[in-house]
């Protein structure tokens, strides 16, 4: 079953809009490849972009926290550093097991979580700020 977007998630910011689609997407990859057998192939691919995703919309959405004095900024922060280390607990798994099963259904779980909660409650939560101060 697929993650959908929803323009209830948009932050009205164009570029960490793309970035959560993208995500969404790539995510959605992975499902559909794990529907086909191909998960295993498919993990890899997606935690190598994750990789890179985390360090520049990570630091776009921070930047702006701090631009404009963000409340919920050092909560915010915490949640990024949460989802790193889980990123790195990951890729430490592949390099000792491969892209095993069950690489693939912590991957999975990781991501539904990120997605369910960050992306749908911390986000929104700093989306609903940015549109306040314009």
């Amino acid at each position: 079953m697929a993650i959908e977007w929803r323009e209830s998630l948009a932050t009205g910011h164009e570029t960490i809009d793309s970035q959560h689609k993208e995500l969404f997407k790539r995510f959605n990859n992975l499902l559909n490849a794990c529907k086909e057998g191909r998960g295993q192939d498919e993990v890899c691919r997606l935690l190598s972009f994750l990789g890179d995703y985390v360090r520049s919309h990570f630091a776009a959405e921070e930047e702006l926290q701090a631009r404009y004095n963000y409340g919920g900024y050092d909560v915010h922060k915490k949640e990024h550093e949460r989802f790193i280390a889980d990123l790195h607990k990951l890729a430490d798994q592949i390099r000792q097991e491969g892209s095993s099963l069950s690489v693939v259904i912590e991957t999975n779980q990781v991501m539904v979580n990120w997605l369910l909660k960050h992306i749908s409650g911390t986000d929104r939560e700093l989306a609903s700020f940015l549109r306040s101060v314009g």
